[in-house]
C-alpha cells in the first residue's frame, strides 16, 4: 500500500466543478432519472443509421497480428501473477512491488474543428478531453518511457484470512524486466448524445474483417469508418505495432454509466416513454452490442461501472445511490458481465470520504460485489481498507486540463509541450497555459 499526503478536499472541489458540464451532456440526476437535455446551440445531427456487420474494411489495411486472451485472476488465496508474455520472444519476468501507476482518458476529439467551435460545450471538452493528436503522442511517450499495460484486477485480490473473513492484498506482478505497469482507463465510453455534434466518433462496430472499428461523421457530415479516430481503436493498432507494450495481451479499463446505452448502442430503458416500440429497438440495440462487447473482452478490454447515471455520489442520498447502482446492474452488468472495480464519476467518493469510514452505501455497493473504488487524485494513490474487504485507489487525470497546468506531475509520462495541439482554445477553463 502507499501513503501520501491527502489532498481529499482539494480534489473533490475540482471535480465537483465539473458536475455542469457533464450533467449538461446528460448526466443523470441523484434520483436516478435522467436529467433533461439543454437546448443544443445548433440543430442536433441526426441520429446515425443502423450499423450492421457489414462495413468492409478499408481497403490496404493490414492483417492484425492474433493477441491472446487476457491473464485471468486467481481465484484462490494465492497471488495471481502473469508468467506468459505475448511475444514470440522470450521475456525474463521479474517480481514487481512498487506503485501500479493509472492514467485515465475521457473519450479523444476527433475534428477539434467541431470541439472548439465557441459553442457551450467548448470549454468542458477543452478541459476534460485531449485530441487524437495528442492522445497518439501520449501513446508513443508512455511506451517509450518503458510502461506496459496490465490489468486492474491482476493487481488486486481478494482472500480468506485465518480467522475465516476476507481481505483484499496486492498482488505481486511479474513483468519483463526493466519495464513499469500501468493501468488505463476509459471513463464516458458510451458515446453520448451530445458526441455527434462535437468532433467525436459514437459507435464501435464489428468490421467484416472482425476487428473493432468506430464510425463517426466529418465536419461535412460525410460518415468516416476509421480505426484512428477513437481511443479504443488507436490504442488496438498501436498495440498491433508495438505488441511489447501489451506483453499480457491486455488492453484497457472502460468506465460505463447506462443512462444512454453502452459503446453507441442505445441499451437503456426509459421510464419515462418505454412504449412496446421503444422496447423493441432498444431489444435490437442489445443484440447488436452483445458481439462487440465480446469482441472487446477477447482483445483485452474490461469494464469497471462508473454508475448509470453518473451521478454525485459523494452527495446523492443512499435511496438515489442504490438505485442508480441497481439500474446499472440491470441495464450494465447484464450486457458486460460482473465486475469487482467501480470508478467514481466526478471522483465523487461514496458517503463522502470513504477514505475515512465506511458508510452504508459503500457497504450496499460492497454487497454487489465491488471490491476497488477509484477516484481522481494528483498521483496514483491507493489503500486497503481494514474494516471491510476493499480497496480504495486514485487515478491521475489525462486532459487539457492538466496539459494547461500540471506539466511537470505528468512529465513521467509526456511532455505537455510536446503533445500540446494548437487547435486549442488560447484560454482554458482556468485560463491559459502556465507554461
Amino acid at each position: 500500500m502507499f501513503t501520501r499526503k491527502f489532498k481529499g478536499v482539494l480534489i473533490i472541489a475540482l471535480c465537483l466543478f465539473t458536475a455542469l458540464f457533464f450533467v449538461g451532456c446528460g448526466g443523470a440526476t441523484g434520483n436516478a432519472e435522467p436529467s433533461p437535455s439543454p437546448v443544443p446551440s445548433e440543430p442536433p445531427t441526426p441520429r446515425p443509421p443502423d450499423i450492421e456487420h457489414v462495413i468492409p474494411p478499408i481497403e490496404g489495411t493490414a492483417t492484425p497480428t492474433e493477441l491472446p486472451a487476457p491473464p485471468q485472476a486467481s481465484d484462490g488465496s494465492e497471488p495471481a501473477t502473469s508468467t506468459e508474455p505475448a511475444t514470440s520472444t522470450e521475456v525474463s519476468l521479474v517480481p514487481y512491488n512498487g506503485i501500479v501507476e493509472h492514467l485515465f482518458f475521457h473519450p479523444v476529439v476527433a475534428y477539434p474543428e467541431l470541439a472548439f467551435d465557441g459553442d457551450a460545450k467548448e470549454a468542458g471538452i477543452d478541459e476534460y478531453m485531449v485530441t487524437v493528436d495528442e492522445y497518439n503522442k501520449m501513446l508513443q511517450s508512455i511506451y517509450d518511457k518503458g510502461y506496459i499495460l496490465v490489468d486492474m484486477n491482476d493487481v488486486w485480490e481478494e482472500y480468506t484470512t485465518e480467522s475465516g473473513g476476507y481481505a483484499m492484498r496486492r498482488n505481486t506482478l511479474m513483468i519483463p524486466e526493466g519495464k513499469k505497469p500501468l493501468i488505463l482507463s476509459y471513463d464516458d465510453t458510451n458515446y453520448y448524445e451530445y458526441m455527434q455534434t462535437n468532433g467525436f466518433t459514437f459507435k464501435l462496430f464489428i468490421g467484416t474483417d472482425g476487428e473493432i472499428w468506430s464510425y463517426g461523421l466529418d465536419p461535412e457530415g460525410k460518415t468516416v469508418i476509421s480505426q484512428d479516430l477513437d481511443a479504443i481503436t488507436i490504442l488496438e493498432k498501436f498495440i498491433r505495432e508495438h505488441p511489447d507494450f501489451s506483453p499480457f495481451g491486455v488492453k484497457g479499463l472502460l468506465c460505463l454509466t447506462g443512462y444512454e446505452g453502452i459503446l453507441g448502442y442505445r441499451t437503456n430503458k426509459d421510464t419515462k416513454i418505454h412504449t412496446t416500440e421503444f422496447e423493441e429497438n432498444r431489444q435490437r440495440e442489445i443484440e447488436k452490442a452483445r458481439p462487440v462487447v465480446e469482441k472487446l473482452k477477447a482483445n483485452g478490454w474490461y469494464f469497471a461501472s462508473h454508475s448509470w447515471g453518473h451521478i454525485n455520489l459523494n452527495t446523492a442520498s443512499f435511496a438515489s445511490s442504490k438505485a442508480d447502482a441497481d439500474r446499472w446492474q440491470d441495464e450494465v452488468a447484464s450486457l458486460v458481465g460482473p465486475t469487482k472495480l467501480m470508478v467514481y464519476p466526478f471522483g465523487s467518493r461514496l458517503d463522502g470520504d470513504d477514505v475515512k469510514q465506511t458508510g452504508e452505501a459503500f457497504k450496499y455497493y460492497h454487497s454487489l460485489g465491488f471490491r476497488v473504488f477509484a477516484s481522481v487524485g494528483i498521483e496514483s494513490f491507493s489503500r486497503i481498507k481494514t474494516d471491510i474487504s476493499a480497496v480504495i485507489c486514485d487515478r491521475m487525470h489525462a486532459d487539457g486540463g492538466t496539459l494547461r497546468r500540471e506539466p511537470d506531475r505528468y512529465a513521467k509520462f509526456y511532455d505537455a509541450a510536446e503533445v500540446w495541439d494548437d487547435s486549442r482554445p488560447v484560454e482554458g477553463m482556468y485560463g491559459p497555459r502556465k507554461w
